[in-house]
């Protein structure tokens, strides 16, 4: 079963929460400093982080800017902030999920099955011409005109869903479920920076081409050829 890495210095907080984790079947570490859970990632990957964004010694937000440096393990942010600021700056830091306090723990334990569902590599039905887009979807890979593109994993999904199915409009919204978001995250307004992210880095293999072609008011699809 995977395991979940719980960063959370309220010990009442973090052991309903280890409960409810465990009662589903996962094995889970708990920590109390970002910096001791940064280092415990880099030596032992635990394959969820729950991470309190009010820690002793870093936020939370200070800790998945670090995190997101040489991982891109999910997480999910826990917060007695519930301003929807807070939420959309933890979500473009690199969060999958924000849960703002009190909650339910076994609400806690659902989105964490979610998440770790939503981040299995989905198949692509269509695959793109050999020498054009080449995916490795058990490695979270995709070349391009035979180069290894440098993709964080929101980017990767991104693409991957659009070569799932060339020349198809996918709608912001369809992208985020690829992206393994859920849209009440409020993370629709980002879909087009990691658009332009993307476009900027096939433009380092090939400065010519544009495969991901923009549909005002509808979205994005992508060409292969």
């Amino acid at each position: 079963m995977p395991t979940i890495l719980l960063v959370e210095d309220e010990a009442s907080i973090a052991d309903t929460l280890i409960y409810a984790l465990q009662s589903e079947g996962y094995t889970t570490h708990w920590l109390t400093l970002a910096g001791e859970a940064l280092a415990y990632q880099q030596s032992t990957p635990a394959d969820l982080l729950i991470l309190d964004v009010g820690l002793p010694d870093m936020t939370g937000f200070e800790a998945c800017k670090q995190l997101r440096r040489f991982s891109e393990v999910p997480v999910i942010f826990l917060t007695a902030r519930n301003a929807e600021i807070d939420r959309v700056v933890g979500l473009e830091i690199g969060a999958d999920d924000y849960v703002t306090k009190p909650f339910s723990p076994r609400e806690v334990a659902a989105r964490v099955k979610a998440i770790l569902k939503r981040v299995q590599p989905r198949a692509v039905s269509a695959p793109a011409p050999a020498g054009v887009f080449a995916v490795d979807a058990e490695r979270f890979q995709i070349h391009y005109h035979g180069r290894l593109l440098g993709l964080t994993r929101h980017e990767f999904r991104l693409l991957h869903t659009l070569l799932a199915q060339p020349l198809r409009v996918f709608s912001r919204e369809q992208l985020l479920d690829g992206a393994g978001v859920p849209a009440e995250a409020g993370y629709e307004r980002n879909i087009d920076s990691h658009i332009k992210s993307l476009r900027a880095k096939l433009r380092q293999v090939a400065a010519d081409a544009e495969p991901i072609q923009t549909h005002r008011g509808l979205g994005y699809s992508i060409k292969v050829d």
